[in-house]
């Protein structure tokens, strides 16, 4: 069973990738961030001609997540249980659901903007929030994954330039705590590094020719439970799906499960 994540920074601007990586990827399970786009302008006819059922969670041009499936999608909940909201507003950020033998949420966690900004207290009560609402299905017996764009570098091993990230968010003490209480709750990073290259991020800015220099950030995890994690047989970056013209920021992160 194959399961990934992916940030495609507007599924209208990527649908023709999406829909070609999907058939040549292998994909049985795909959870998606930042589909920027209203839930009933979401591509379900194209993605049902390809074989996969969609749930979505999504208000408009910002954010947003969905799952696609072609082993079954049930059980869907939308939104985060606890969510404490931004400015008032509960965005579409998080979405569970079960797909065959597996239960996943896919999440688009807070950027935070910068330490001394609201959005970065937000960031950390959101993860607060996500910790409490996993909790159950971490220490259950069914394979149980969170996966997404947790904008958060768990390692100084996983920037570029740890000196060009110095007082900037995704790097902070506080952001990466917020991480090791997933951790605490049951679950655990299943990619693995290094993998077929020394540093395997997953995200690199458009700006400054940040992909060729190899300029990047890995941000794109996933967290399982342990019958999860005993499952995995292999884990890759999809860095060839980053490349050429029309690419999304962020490469799929692609595992494959015994299941």
């Amino acid at each position: 069973m194959r399961i990934a994540t992916w940030n495609v920074n507007s599924i209208t601007a990527r649908l023709p990738r999406l829909l070609a990586w999907l058939e040549s990827s292998g994909t049985d399970v795909l959870c998606l961030q930042e589909a920027k786009i209203a839930e009933e302008q979401f591509p379900f006819e194209q993605l049902r001609d390809a074989g996969y059922e969609a749930a979505v969670h999504a208000t408009g041009r910002w954010n947003g997540v969905a799952v696609l499936s072609r082993v079954g999608l049930t059980d869907v909940v939308k939104g985060l249980p606890g969510d404490p909201g931004y400015d008032g507003v509960q965005e579409p950020r998080a979405l569970a659901a079960t797909c065959g033998p597996v239960r996943v949420w896919s999440v688009y966690v807070p950027n935070g903007r910068e330490v001394d900004h609201p959005h970065y207290a937000y960031k950390l009560q959101w993860f607060e929030a996500l910790r409490a609402a996993v909790a159950g299905d971490a220490s259950g017996d069914r394979p149980f994954a969170v996966l997404g764009d947790y904008n958060v570098a768990p390692t100084d091993d996983d920037v570029y330039d740890t000196a060009a990230f110095e007082g900037s968010t995704h790097v902070t003490p506080a952001e990466r705590a917020a991480l090791a209480g997933l951790r605490e709750a049951g679950l655990s990073d299943v990619v693995p590094r290094p993998l077929k290259y020394d540093r395997p991020y997953t995200y690199w800015d458009y700006r400054q020719l940040c992909f060729p220099k190899n300029r990047g950030m890995r941000i794109d995890l996933v967290y399982a439970n342990a019958p999860f994690a005993k499952s995995v047989t292999d884990a890759y970056v999809d860095r060839e799906e980053r490349k050429g013209k029309g690419a999304s920021d962020h490469a799929p992160v692609v595992v494959d499960l015994d299941a």
